[in-house]
């Protein structure tokens, strides 16, 4: 199946660029491009893209509110943040708000198109750089008082939480269930089932939550 691509840029060069990068790379074609948020919101509606390439400094609408209405409006498509600022202060909001992945606009065309693949797969993505940051947000988080039981945590099963925790330290569904002796279709179904009851959107957010209610720390 042909992953289908919107571009957000405001630079038309940036977004050319990538156009040409990604619609040379079998199975995935780039289906169009928008120049702010406000017009990238529309085009999800109009197009039905499975992936949006986002940048977030822009005129008009930053990508990180556009992110939060793309969400919010519980669209298909996966949102992988592009920008040339690898400790952008937007980085931890944009995935809270339901951004799937976070890339460099330095990565090669070959870096490019893996993204879009593992995003549209529903896996989660975030460049090494970006990751240390997180983590070092991550580390304020666990200077205040841990929360007994946070909320929906209770719902999962003891298995559940273990899958959730790998999921956070960054394994695969394979690694997961290599590390648990399982066969991977039964953790695709716990990780399914962890969504499901958390009200979560993908594996990212699911990290993110693990992180925040404090089921993994930073070490």
């Amino acid at each position: 199946m042909t992953i289908r691509v919107l571009i957000v840029d405001d630079q038309m060069m940036v977004r050319e660029g990538f156009s040409v990068l990604l619609n040379a790379m079998e199975g995935i074609e780039v289906v169009g491009e928008a120049v702010d948020g406000r017009e990238a919101i529309a085009q999800v509606a109009s197009l039905r893209p499975d992936v949006v390439l986002m940048d977030i400094r822009m005129p008009q609408m930053n990508g990180l509110e556009a992110t939060r209405e793309i969400v919010a409006a519980d669209t298909d498509a996966k949102v992988l943040v592009l920008t040339t600022f690898d400790l952008d202060e937007y980085v931890y909001q944009a995935l809270r708000a339901g951004a799937s992945g976070f890339l460099l606009k330095d990565a090669s065309a070959r870096q490019l198109a893996d993204g879009v693949r593992v995003v549209a797969a529903g896996e989660a993505l975030l460049a090494p750089s970006v990751t240390k940051r997180l983590i070092a947000e991550f580390s304020k988080l666990a200077e205040t008082p841990r929360v007994a039981d946070p909320a929906g945590v209770g719902e999962l099963t003891e298995r559940e939480k273990e899958v959730l925790v790998l999921i956070a330290q960054g394994l695969s569904n394979g690694e997961i269930a290599g590390r648990l002796i399982v066969a991977e279709s039964t953790i695709k179904t716990h990780v399914s089932r962890i969504l499901v009851k958390l009200g979560l959107r993908d594996r990212t957010q699911a990290a993110v939550f693990a992180y925040e209610t404090r089921l993994v720390t930073p070490s």
